[in-house]
């Protein structure tokens, strides 16, 4: 499975990031291409924050069964529930928002596995 940690993986992110332009169609879903950027900067957020972030009650729920989806290749299924945290429903500038979405994947992969958030995701966070 690729990550972002990996720099052949980060390199070809980035040149995806830098391919987009205000005119990318989207694959699927309904945001517009700045809003897709928004909303992969919120997701990238989570890993990149210092403090616990509060556990969602679709966490609770379904978590634990969503969780191996994260550590195989298997593409994600089309419209699946999105948290309301990660919902971005207003018009946003493309430019800014795809400058915030690369300096955040620029200092994840910078910061290794070492130095992103010591707390497990609020999604997944498993408790004994």
């Amino acid at each position: 499975m690729n990550n972002l940690f990996d720099k052949n993986s980060y390199d070809e992110i980035r040149v995806r990031l830098d391919m987009l332009t205000p005119a990318s169609q989207r694959k699927w879903g309904k945001m517009q291409v700045a809003q897709m950027l928004a909303h992969v900067a919120q997701a990238f957020k989570v890993p990149l924050s210092k403090k616990k972030l509060p556990r969602t009650f679709l966490g609770r729920l379904l978590g634990w069964m969503i969780r191996s989806k994260l550590y195989n290749d298997s593409p994600w299924k089309q419209n699946l529930p999105t948290a309301p945290d990660f919902k971005i429903t207003d018009l946003r500038e493309f430019e800014a928002e795809k400058k915030k979405l690369v300096e955040l994947v620029d200092a994840f992969h910078n910061a290794g596995p070492e130095g992103i958030s010591k707390y497990p995701h609020p999604f997944f966070e498993v408790h004994s």
